[in-house]
């Protein structure tokens, strides 16, 4: 287990937004990104993660392949990444700021369209 402070947490996930390729971040549309501490037990519930598994981060929202260019404004999509889960499989520096460049690829993943089958059968995992 490793701890650090918000402020090393986000640059570590600011370094990974950075890591996606540029083509892709260019056509990222609508997106905020959050760091929170941890999911919730109804983050759980929603998304079918069963309570002894790791929950490092959640999309939320409309991937761009499911929306409508005449659907006019909609909020914004979410990508949530929570701190102390990466923090506690992690015991350096470099596996932490890997596992954060991992879940953020993933659900930025999400954002386009990419389910997590599809993840796997690309061998993203």
């Amino acid at each position: 287990m490793i701890k650090v402070t918000r402020d090393q947490f986000r640059r570590m996930a600011e370094k990974a937004w950075l890591q996606v390729p540029e083509e892709l971040r260019a056509r990222v549309e609508n997106l905020q990104i959050l760091i929170e501490d941890e999911p919730t037990a109804r983050d759980y519930e929603l998304n079918e993660v069963p309570d002894n598994e790791d929950l490092f981060g959640l999309f939320e929202g409309m991937a761009l392949t499911d929306s409508n260019i005449g659907e006019g404004y909609r909020m914004p999509n979410v990508i949530r990444i929570f701190q102390w889960p990466h923090e506690e499989v992690c015991d350096t520096l470099e596996e932490l700021e890997e596992e954060v460049r991992r879940t953020m690829h993933h659900e930025v993943a999400h954002h386009f369209g990419i389910d997590d089958d599809r993840l796997e059968e690309i061998g993203a995992y």
